[in-house]
């Protein structure tokens, strides 16, 4: 069965079949990488993933990123596990974000695997920075060329921060870890070239020399662009699904609509690049 590509949305995500990932060979393992770079997100259905395989085909795409917050497997360091029990309130990852982007080198993106699911919801949304972009105004995109922007988690993740005054505040690890990185607001794709918007809500505090209240009503006119339902698609878990997404494209956020069920996936994070503008 050959490899075959379906979009998942007209300008973000594609489901990808023909191959199972536990023993895809170099060629096909490139085209998913371009698809990657692409589309901001592959979905994969009823692939069979070991652990064992799951950190095999990560080192393969490049390096591996040991997450510093989340609870991880004991015999597989490399996996974080992304757990939001059944009598939790609160999900991890519940809000429009992109992973590590305090880093001074952020994350490349993240091969995540689905474990445990409700019996509906949880899905996660993904929006496309490149179609973000494209859809700013003439205006907007000249206010924002040259801007660059400070990122932390430190509000996120510290002892007094947003998820330590949840009711999953316990199950997170380094929680006093400082982070911060400022980055170019637009960035072009190191594999593709192309133009991404890269600020997100969640993580991106202010412009570079400009205050949080300074920098606020153009990071909302921003945001508001980026949310458009036409920069998205929806990854809609099942048994067996694999996600794999690029944290230089994308941003995700996942549902929390699944009060009462558990759900646990299995995350690795690629190792990435420099940014540039």
């Amino acid at each position: 069965m050959a490899l075959a590509m379906t979009p998942l949305a007209p300008r973000a995500g594609v489901e990808i079949t023909g191959i199972q990932l536990a023993c895809i060979d170099n060629a096909d393992l490139e085209a998913l990488q371009n698809a990657v770079f692409e589309h901001g997100v592959a979905l994969l259905r009823d692939q069979d993933l070991s652990p064992d395989d799951h950190i095999a085909l990560a080192q393969r795409w490049g390096g591996i990123d040991i997450n510093n917050y989340f609870p991880l497997e004991d015999e597989y360091p490399e996996i974080a596990i992304v757990r939001k029990k059944a009598d939790q309130k609160t999900n991890i990852g519940g809000a429009w974000h992109t992973d590590h982007s305090y880093d001074q080198i952020p994350a490349m993106g993240s091969i995540l695997v689905a474990r445990l699911l409700p019996p509906s919801g949880g899905d996660t949304l993904f929006a496309h920075m490149g179609a973000a972009y494209d859809a700013l105004s003439a205006e907007l995109k000249a206010r924002v060329d040259g801007l660059r922007a400070f990122h932390t988690a430190d509000h996120v993740y510290a002892p007094d921060g947003i998820y330590a005054r949840t009711d999953m505040g316990a199950d997170l690890r380094g929680q006093d870890m400082k982070t911060g990185a400022t980055h170019p607001v637009v960035i072009r794709h190191p594999r593709t070239g192309r133009k991404l918007l890269y600020v997100n809500p969640s993580f991106t505090i202010r412009f570079e020399g400009q205050t949080r209240e300074e920098s606020l009503p153009l990071l909302r006119q921003l945001y508001d662009t980026a949310m458009l339902e036409e920069n998205q698609c929806r990854v809609v878990w099942q048994a067996g699904t694999v996600a794999i997404w690029d944290n230089r494209s994308t941003w995700h956020n996942a549902l929390n609509d699944y009060p009462g069920f558990a759900r646990e996936m299995h995350r690795i994070t690629l190792s990435g690049e420099p940014l540039a503008a």
